[in-house]
């Protein structure tokens, strides 16, 4: 196993499409939600243990060698907002872009005729790891470490808030990081034995609404 593939994985400089994506911070700033550091750290630990822990657990799952079109299915249940299904499979496709790119694998080719317009990016996330190498835990701390590192990336963006505050707020989100891992890869483990319906669903119906809402905005800086 190489380390140095999920660095590789984890880079922000990896071209999967992230950078384009806000995680719901864009609307949350314009709702007021967001004003400084210290609201972009509650925003991102509500985020983490919501669909930060789905995600994780979705890739955890698909490392371990779970089916990716089940998983693909239970992220489609998992995720009520028809705008953040669409993200998340557009996120997906631009992924496999860059992971058939950097590792030519069977398994990425056969999801990729499976899901023509992309699977979620978590279940891609999770098969590119095992294509470069990885595990479950590998899978699952770069789908959770993406789920608060990009909306903080955004807020340096949408704020012009110090790069240092918002690298601050993720160095306390960390531990919680750690936590969350643990649940996502103890849960895509159990999939193997058990069946995707063990999988987290735990729901963040603010960023479900915000999302729909963002969606219809004329001008917007991101993606989602």
């Amino acid at each position: 196993m190489s380390r140095a593939a999920l660095l590789v994985l984890a880079d922000g400089r990896f071209p999967a499409g992230g950078h384009a994506h806000s995680g719901g911070a864009e609307e949350a700033v314009k709702a007021g939600r967001i004003t400084d550091a210290a609201s972009l750290e509650d925003f991102c630990r509500g985020r983490l243990h919501t669909a930060g822990l789905v995600a994780a657990a979705l890739a955890a799952a698909t490392a371990a060698g779970a089916d990716p079109v089940e998983v693909d299915a239970a992220a489609d249940a998992r995720t009520p907002s028809p705008a953040l299904r669409v993200a998340a499979r557009r996120l997906g496709r631009q992924l496999m872009r860059a992971a058939r790119a950097t590792w030519p694998h069977a398994e990425l080719d056969a999801l990729a005729r499976e899901f023509p317009k992309g699977a979620h990016q978590p279940v891609v996330l999770g098969l590119t790891a095992r294509a470069a190498g990885l595990g479950a835990l590998d899978a699952a701390y770069c789908a959770a470490y993406e789920s608060v590192s990009g909306s903080a990336s955004a807020v340096v963006r949408l704020l012009s808030l110090d790069p240092f505050e918002a690298t601050g707020v993720l160095a306390r989100v960390a531990p919680q990081v750690d936590l969350v891992v643990d649940r996502a890869v103890a849960a895509g483990v159990r999939v193997l034995g058990e069946g995707v319906g063990v999988l987290p669903s735990a729901s963040a119906p603010l960023l479900e609404i915000g999302a729909e809402a963002h969606a219809g905005w004329g001008v917007r800086l991101f993606a989602s």
